[in-house]
């Protein structure tokens, strides 16, 4: 697959990076309608949304930048791209700092805090999607072997150094797996909001939804695909071979 999506020169736009993106700019457009529906006002909606993620980012670069202390003190610049690296350890935390500081800017100014998960719920569905999407392509959370017709095969030595992938074998694209569930749930959700008895339960739906999307997919994910901390320690050695190797790979 391609775990770099674009290259100019130096820079590089990888592909999990992109998609991830992506599914944050549609995640925030779509709280906006989903918050008419819900009866929540649209401007709180984007304020919370924005300071989750700004929390998220910032935490998220925070943590990178503790754990790889060593290898920026030698070369500053790579704290440019270890965003790059996915991990579901480091999504985990991620989630975690996002959703901290969203409730307390719903308690701050005092939102219905039920009411406006419910508004969130699809588009976080979507997110999650997407997220999946741009894990296929870098080859991260790959699947175990498969003889299936659409498998895939990855090539790429930079899927190899970021997330551990297996060269040369066919694998079950769970992440598309994954990514196709979320999609349908996110539609099964916003036909659900507009009908839903109480606020939380569009929330609740999404909850059980995901949880059943996670556990189902694991039957075909391979365990080996998950880091074991933030990187590898295989893959904390070779960051700066890959970074080093950028223009003779991608």
């Amino acid at each position: 697959m391609h775990p770099v999506l674009f290259k100019f020169g130096a820079l590089f736009i990888p592909s999990y990076g992109a998609l991830a993106a992506i599914g944050v700019l549609l995640a925030l457009f779509l709280a906006q309608r989903t918050a008419r529906t819900a009866g929540v006002a649209p401007h709180h909606v984007w304020n919370v949304s924005v300071t989750a993620l700004f929390a998220a980012l910032v935490g998220s670069r925070l943590l990178l930048v503790a754990v790889n202390w060593r290898e920026l003190r030698r070369h500053p610049l790579w704290a440019f791209g270890l965003s790059n690296i996915h991990s579901p350890l480091l999504a985990g935390v991620v989630a975690l700092i996002g959703a901290l500081a969203a409730f307390w800017y719903m308690r701050w100014q005092r939102m219905p805090w039920a009411a406006t998960l419910d508004v969130l719920s699809a588009p976080l569905v979507i997110a999650l999607a997407c997220e999946q999407l741009g894990a296929l392509l870098a080859g991260s959370d790959y699947g175990t072997e498969a003889s299936v017709p659409w498998a895939v095969t990855y090539t790429h030595p930079l899927a190899a150094r970021w997330s551990g992938t297996p060269l040369g074998i066919a694998l079950h694209p769970v992440q598309a797996y994954a990514a196709f569930a979320y999609l349908t749930l996110a539609i099964v959700l916003l036909l659900f909001l507009p009908m839903r008895r109480q606020p939380g339960d569009a929330a609740g739906l999404a909850l059980i939804g995901v949880g059943v999307v996670l556990f189902i997919t694991e039957f075909w994910r391979d365990p080996e695909g998950r880091a074991l901390c933030l990187f590898r320690r295989t893959q904390q050695a070779s960051v700066s071979t890959s970074f080093s190797s950028l223009s003779l790979t991608a």
